[in-house]
């Protein structure tokens, strides 16, 4: 923001008070200095304006208090009271900036005029109506700028909650359609799948064992797809009501060891050999460092039963490191020559790991590891 913009922000009390404080001392070496030089009073009624002003340019009504303290006593004692006339004219213009009623600048600008007509209207030689056109133009200037900074600061807001409330209209929006299109389409299709593979084991009780194994492994596959998808679709439809449901956001911590077992067997049922070093203390982790850990598993290995095929062999190390998770997935690569059909960027599987692990702290590394691939984090506690 440029200085012009910064002291018209009711914000920025700072930068005022200094520009105020600047102006005194010209006026002070500067305009006096070539007529008469200021006096000690005078000196020691605007250094106490300057310090009072400083300490208290965020407490506008005390500042106001203060420097129409010693305005009035500066026109007692001083021939030249300009410098504490200023600094309560300015101090009026603050209480404008920051006054959240209208009366509060009255009351103010009210005790300002009943000093001044008091204490140095009399004996001025200056007539009632002279003294009350100087005084409005003196206390009225400031107060204008502070309106307008108050206002155009209240207006600023106004339109940033405005934009701010349009984004979540516009977010929820997508968010229905989303949900909209994973109930009506995906999760459709999973639950004619888990449907058929269901009929499929009922009408064919002769198959070969290894058979049933596989149509079981779907049929659970597939009823726990939709489990998800239906918990997906509720944080989409209403994510602030199913903000502190554990249910949906995490998982029972002692649960994780167990579920990280199971997303080792459904990789070797797929054909790849697995080597999982598990550390039992995951059992302790709290339940959305947990769910992620699960998360990052199953997507890791699901990408080398896709990449690297059914001939790879992977190794994960889920392995706590004092309050801090280390995990990683490795894999040799599976196929004997080409080049890994996995892009050095990752896709949106790579995308959507790497944005869990940041949202905890963490840093996701993923990259070719020899002939193979290797993804691997530390979770911080």
């Amino acid at each position: 923001m440029s200085w012009a913009g910064r002291l018209f922000d009711a914000r920025e009390t700072l930068p005022r008070m200094l520009l105020l404080i600047l102006s005194g001392l010209a006026y002070l070496l500067v305009i006096c200095g070539t007529q008469r030089p200021p006096t000690g009073p005078q000196w020691v009624l605007a250094g106490l304006a300057f310090v009072s002003g400083l300490l208290l340019h965020r407490r506008q009504p005390i500042n106001l208090l203060v420097q129409t303290l010693l305005f009035g006593v500066s026109l007692v004692v001083l021939e030249d009271s300009t410098i504490n006339q200023v600094g309560t004219a300015w101090a009026v213009g603050e209480l404008a900036f920051w006054a959240p009623r209208i009366w509060f600048v009255a009351a103010g600008a009210g005790l300002v005029a009943t000093v001044y007509l008091t204490l140095g209207l009399p004996g001025s030689g200056v007539s009632l109506f002279e003294g009350l056109v100087g005084l409005g133009t003196s206390l009225g200037l400031p107060i204008l700028l502070g309106t307008v900074g108050r206002t155009t600061h209240e207006l600023g807001r106004q339109a940033a909650r405005r934009a701010e409330s349009e984004q979540r209209a516009v977010r929820a929006d997508e968010r229905a359609a989303i949900a909209r299109e994973l109930h009506d389409v995906v999760a459709h299709h999973i639950a004619s799948v888990v449907l058929r593979v269901g009929v499929a084991r009922h009408v064919l009780p002769d198959l070969d064992p290894r058979v049933t194994d596989v149509f079981d492994d779907v049929h659970r596959t597939g009823t726990e797809a939709l489990t998800d998808l239906r918990r997906l679709v509720a944080v989409l439809r209403d994510p602030e009501g199913v903000r502190g449901d554990a249910s949906l956001t995490a998982i029972e911590p002692s649960a994780l060891p167990a579920a990280l077992d199971g997303a080792v067997e459904k990789a070797r049922l797929a054909g790849v050999i697995v080597e999982a070093e598990i550390d039992p203390a995951v059992g302790s982790l709290d339940a959305v460092r947990g769910l992620a850990v699960l998360r990052l598993t199953q997507e890791a290995l699901t990408n080398v039963a896709k990449h690297a095929g059914p001939s790879a062999t992977a190794s994960l190390r889920v392995r706590s490191a004092g309050s801090d998770l280390e995990w990683t997935v490795a894999d040799d690569g599976g196929r004997p020559a080409g080049p890994r059909d996995v892009p050095v960027g990752g896709g949106h599987g790579i995308t959507g790991m790497r944005e869990r692990v940041e949202v905890l702290g963490g840093t996701l590394i993923a990259g070719p590891d020899g002939k193979g691939w290797r993804v691997s984090t530390v979770l911080p506690g």
